[in-house]
């Protein structure tokens, strides 16, 4: 079903804005999902067919191959992404506060490179919606096949010093709802969120997200996880200087990585218009990146702190590659504009067979 993707979907998506494309899709997908037989019939087309499970953190995961934050900022289309075989789903990015983002247009795609820049701005409904929507879904339709996990972002009215209290009061509205948790500091298009990645700032972040956790933990017989989201733009060092405070901090594990906003050469000039702008870039240019970044931390932390890989996957050899580095887990996300939902089985299927080769 990938041709018919490529050959159908994508070249009528070429024709809309990348951020009108998105939503079609989502709500596409969303609605496909919607009875148990469209979740069936998903099932049917693209499931994966070989599958080799993970547990870590007390969590069982189908397969190893997620689906990225920022793909469904409003968790609306859940039962569509569990039924296509995405290991588990990362919503979001989630802030305490409901809000508009950054200006339009602000998603962009170039098909040549396999890329997408965004500078969203974490536009989404705010973590008390977000936490409504899920809470319907299971109460009506039972529990996900696979771990839910959201992505907690920083409200753009919250200054930096009052960072703490936002993460927590969503962290505190959305811990019912989702088996886990990723702190976002890395995101390139929120003002100053990225400073949250120095040392002492990352630190007492993450010592009082761990506290309220904790808390929240000790009322429920399975604890949630907390994973850190780092940039790819850190160097080695630092990068690693920040999984140390993390790891003393509490957390559980950490997510490599978010977009870049670093620009490679440009290819042709429609390829230096899209570099031209503004905000963060994924895809197949980041896959170099993350994965020298994935292998940096596992040699640093001896393979004992769970990393799930992210960045450039769009096969299952560009994940091997991840998996062989450390990763513990996969995502993708920009892939999957690119390739429709035949990316799951692709990967996962490509991954058994080599596994069993």
């Amino acid at each position: 079903m990938g041709w018919a993707y490529r050959t159908f979907v994508r070249p009528v998506q070429r024709l809309q804005s990348s951020e009108g494309a998105h939503g079609r899709a989502l709500r596409m997908l969303r609605l496909a999902s919607g009875t148990r037989a469209g979740q069936a019939a998903l099932r049917r087309l693209y499931k994966p067919k070989q599958a080799e499970s993970v547990e870590v953190w007390g969590l069982h995961f189908p397969n190893c191959f997620g689906l990225a934050a920022g793909m469904d900022k409003r968790a609306e289309a859940l039962r569509g992404w569990s039924s296509i075989g995405f290991g588990f789903i990362e919503v979001g990015g989630v802030t305490m506060h409901a809000q508009e983002g950054n200006p339009k247009p602000r998603m962009f795609r170039d098909d040549r490179s396999r890329s997408l820049i965004n500078r969203m701005g974490f536009n989404n409904d705010g973590s008390e919606a977000v936490a409504e929507r899920i809470s319907k879904d299971l109460s009506k339709r039972g529990s996900l096949p696979c771990p839910l996990f959201v992505n907690l972002g920083k409200s753009k009215i919250t200054p930096n010093e009052d960072a703490l209290s936002d993460y927590a009061t969503s962290m505190q509205r959305l811990h019912h709802v989702v088996d886990g948790f990723v702190v976002n500091v890395s995101s390139p298009n929120t003002p100053n969120l990225r400073d949250l990645q120095h040392e002492s700032m990352l630190g007492d972040l993450l010592e009082g997200l761990s506290k309220v956790l904790s808390d929240l933990n000790d009322t429920v017989e399975s604890p949630r996880p907390m994973l850190v989201k780092f940039a790819p733009d850190l160097d080695v060092p630092t990068l690693l200087a920040m999984v140390d405070v993390a790891r003393n901090a509490g957390a559980d594990g950490v997510v490599l990585t978010n977009t870049t906003v670093e620009r490679g050469p440009a290819e042709h000039p429609d390829h230096a218009r899209f570099l031209a702008e503004k905000g963060g870039l994924s895809g197949a240019p980041l896959k170099d990146r993350s994965t020298a970044l994935i292998q940096a931390v596992h040699d640093h932390t001896s393979g004992s702190w769970p990393i799930i890989g992210v960045g450039g996957i769009s096969n299952a050899k560009d994940a091997q590659e991840k998996l062989d580095a450390g990763a513990t887990l996969l995502q993708a996300y920009s892939a999957f504009v690119f390739e429709g939902p035949s990316l799951v089985r692709n990967v996962v299927d490509g991954l058994a067979s080599t596994s069993a080769s």
